[in-house]
């Protein structure tokens, strides 16, 4: 900043001659407060970030290294866009790997490292608000553009639009993207867990009738309006309750999920095996235990379909207790997470009392009373699949620290 005193009729071409300096002034876009949290959150996530900029290179170090894109030790010189102009394809494949700074880069430069990251597997996420950015923005994986400075076109390019043009907001579209996941992993677990055991029931009951009696009779395990109970109030409220978990701690200290993984990857698709076939065994022991107990207490409904009946249910609702966390130990997760599942197990719960002590739906579901012996040995199974699935995801936990080592 400088001045100089000049006669009011003086040369306006002469103006900027021999002024007196004040001082320096600086002028700075700086970055928001929380984009460094959410840029080191990132990191821990396993999301590289790159900074592509038309700034000057010096300019655009130094914000990211306030940032964290790069570390202070980090001497890694920054890729400018007239560098990229002379590279071939395969030299900005090496470049996109270790340089995490590009300045005085045009939207075609930004198109080209848009796609050396893709070429190499990467699922690439790119912002952008002008025009010229559109092209840049339909090649990435996800398009991302600014509601607030953006222009019409990059909007219509893009997959997802900022309305607050905040970084942060990026992040956290990713952790609710991981939970969503990871809910939806849970639904699928418990309610094909779930089926299989009803299954197992079904098919093999004919077949342990067949053992104990040395005949078919009381072949069938459960009636179809029992079957129907069971599909709604196990599968149908609970599993929707499991839509409602919150994050785990550890949500953003995972490495991304791989695109073409399967759902039933980590081991969720054996859990899924074995919890249901310990589902249909244990319904199946305590029904053959039951088999030939007296039809007299309060129906002529077989005693033990009543029996595999409320053993299924039970079961169930102490499976989705186990299938919150595969991450955490029960006792380490907040119960009050998730409210909405503890309130639809607590519902289940009475509603199945209901259904057994309840003259006329008893009646209407073909159901006997069990005695109180019984009813504790059903929920008994239920406790200890619950112990069963704990200690599994215990031992898992342990192979993976171990791994880690």
């Amino acid at each position: 900043v400088a001045y100089r005193v000049i006669d009011t009729d003086g040369i306006h071409d002469e103006i900027e001659d021999r002024l007196t300096l004040i001082g320096l002034l600086g002028i700075i876009d700086p970055p928001r407060p929380e984009a460094r949290t959410a840029i080191a959150t990132c990191n821990d996530a396993g999301i590289r970030v790159l900074m592509i900029t038309g700034d000057h290179p010096l300019t655009a170090r130094a914000i990211a290294r306030e940032l964290g894109i790069v570390g202070a030790d980090d001497h890694t010189p920054s890729v400018t866009g007239r560098e990229i102009e002379v590279m071939d394809d395969d030299q900005l494949m090496l470049a996109v790997k270790t340089t995490s700074v590009f300045a005085r880069v045009s939207p075609e430069h930004k198109l080209r490292i848009v796609r050396a990251l893709r070429a190499q597997g990467e699922v690439v996420a790119m912002t952008g608000d002008g025009v010229n950015d559109a092209p840049a923005l339909r090649q990435a994986d996800i398009g991302v553009a600014m509601g607030i400075t953006g222009t019409d076109v990059s909007k219509e390019a893009a997959d997802i639009v900022l309305r607050d043009d905040n970084f942060a907001t990026i992040v956290s579209s990713v952790e609710e993207g991981r939970v969503i996941y990871d809910n939806l992993r849970r639904f699928v677990n418990y309610s094909l867990g779930g089926n299989i055991g009803k299954v197992l029931v079904l098919l093999l009951w004919p077949l342990v009738m067949l053992i104990i009696t040395g005949a078919t009779k009381d072949a069938i395990a459960l009636m179809p309006l029992q079957l129907l109970w069971l599909n709604l109030m196990t599968d149908g409220l609970l599993g929707l309750a499991m839509g409602t978990e919150q994050a785990e701690p550890d949500v953003m200290m995972r490495k991304p999920v791989d695109p073409g993984s399967s759902i039933w990857s980590d081991g969720w698709g054996t859990r899924t095996i074995w919890v249901g076939v310990a589902i249909g065994v244990g319904a199946l022991l305590l029904g053959a235990g039951y088999h030939g107990v007296g039809t007299t207490r309060g129906g002529d409904a077989p005693y033990f379909q009543s029996v595999i009946f409320t053993a299924i249910a039970f079961m169930q609702i102490f499976q989705a207790i186990g299938n919150r966390s595969t991450r955490l130990p029960l006792h380490r997760l907040d119960w009050k997470g998730n409210p909405t599942l503890l309130l639809a197990a607590g519902f289940v719960f009475l509603a199945q009392i209901a259904v057994l002590y309840t003259p006329f739906l008893r009646d209407a579901f073909h159901l006997q009373p069990l005695s109180a012996l019984t009813l504790l040995l059903c929920i008994g199974v239920g406790v200890l699949l619950l112990v069963a699935i704990e200690t599994v995801e215990w031992r898992q936990r342990v192979h993976r620290e171990a791994v880690k080592v």
